[in-house]
């Protein structure tokens, strides 16, 4: 099948938009929490409600794709997303906001499983690999990108005196004078509207799901939850979103509690920087897999992660501002291995033991919720050492994890070639 370049460039975008939704909790919640005098459980329950939707939707997901096609679900996540950011942005208050975010969350879990088969189908099965490796590259660039955004945003409505731009004076007259971060939401509201417009005016290539992609009925996934290494590496991935949001989801409110560091300015920064690096550790895993076992790296990653935290949490300012980046750093390879360890790990069913790692995506909802409610009872600092239990089961994973298919090294392609050589 001939490339379909403007699919491929379209399903890039949509990964830039879905990261830029996405990843901005982080940034905003000490406004946020300002804002509405929020608690830290109640804080926690903004990513609750973002990525407990995740968890909900992921396995249905498949079966609403499957039934009404990628441009139809396509189009009606979009319509969720824009209907979660307007409600929000036409009424700023903290029960709606909760509603607004799952949602959002409801929309983005459907967007994330139709794409990837429109990818493989779109840019070529031989090109699958490069084009997922680029979509990640622009997904981790847009999760950089929008703390900035969001920065520039706020301090920009806080100088009424400054002569700005046509975005900030018309964020200025939409948004509320005392809730400027709301403007983000309003910001989110306009791309969702032009992303939805683009899907309905856009003609989609068939897809055809090969068989590992194809998700089973409930009994399917029933039957493989009866499995225990289906469910440990489900949690897995549990405890990998659960460790990524939840330094994500708190790196700015750490280091104005502990550092007296500015949300919108020091906290946005290191919070783009977390995502910056987190895509840069992405290109370096990609060289170490080609020389060196998943498991390996994996071991590696999270070993150096433990010992960055303990410095990050317990060190000065500086250690903080260079810590949580190298968390981001070291965090970068662990989703994307453990996923593929998973799938490597059972013979068929692939289609339906995806859609159960993706409900481990819910792990991002109960650590976050679990740091907030400990940030109330004994400190954020202490809170975040729940981090620890997270990255120990994720480095236990490469200890037991015995996949049936070992990634491909340069070392492991030479030993086969001179196998067959010797035959």
């Amino acid at each position: 099948m001939k490339r379909n370049y403007f699919i491929i460039s379209l399903i890039y975008l949509i990964f830039f938009a879905i990261s830029f939704l996405t990843n901005i909790l982080g940034s905003i919640n000490p406004n946020v929490s300002d804002s509405y005098k929020l608690s830290g459980t109640m804080t926690g329950m903004l990513p609750f409600s973002f990525f407990i939707a995740y968890g909900l939707m992921s396995i249905p997901a498949g079966m609403i794709i499957q039934k009404y096609s990628e441009k139809k679900s396509l189009t009606a996540s979009w319509i969720m997303a824009f209907s979660g950011a307007l409600l929000f942005s036409l009424f700023p208050v903290y029960p709606v906001f909760l509603f607004s975010l799952f949602l959002i969350g409801c929309g983005m879990a459907i967007m994330q499983v139709a794409i990837y088969p429109l990818l493989r189908v779109s840019g070529g099965e031989e090109h699958f690999a490069f084009n997922s490796v680029v979509a990640q590259l622009v997904f981790g660039a847009a999760s950089f990108l929008s703390p900035f955004v969001y920065s520039y945003l706020v301090l920009g409505l806080g100088n009424k005196q400054a002569n700005h731009d046509f975005l900030i004076n018309l964020m200025g007259t939409l948004t509320p004078e005392k809730l400027p971060w709301v403007s983000i939401y309003l910001l989110f509201t306009f791309i969702s509207l032009f992303m939805m417009v683009v899907i309905i005016l856009t003609r989609f290539p068939k897809v055809e799901l090969k068989e590992e992609e194809i998700v089973g009925a409930w009994e399917t996934h029933v039957e493989l939850f009866k499995q225990w290494k289906v469910i440990l590496f489900f949690l897995g991935i549990f405890c990998y979103v659960g460790t990524e949001q939840g330094i994500a989801n708190w790196i700015s409110e750490f280091l104005r509690t502990y550092h007296g560091l500015t949300p919108e300015i020091e906290g946005a920064r290191t919070v783009g920087l977390f995502w910056g690096m987190m895509t840069v550790g992405c290109v370096l895993g990609l060289v170490l897999l080609k020389v060196l076992d998943s498991k390996v790296v994996l071991r590696i990653f999270t070993a150096a992660a433990l010992i960055i935290l303990t410095f990050t949490l317990f060190g000065s300012v500086k250690f903080a501002l260079f810590g949580f980046p190298a968390l981001g750093f070291c965090l970068s390879v662990m989703y994307a291995i453990i996923f593929s360890l998973a799938l490597n790990s059972v013979s068929k069913a692939h289609g339906s033991f995806a859609g159960i790692l993706c409900t481990g995506i819910a792990g991002g909802a109960i650590v976050s919720l679990i740091i907030g409610r400990l940030k109330d009872l004994i400190g954020l600092q202490a809170g975040m050492m729940v981090l620890y239990l997270t990255m120990a089961y994720i480095l236990s994973l490469s200890f037991w994890a015995k996949p049936i298919v070992k990634n491909a090294t340069i070392k492991l392609k030479a030993s086969d070639k001179n196998k067959k050589t010797k035959q």
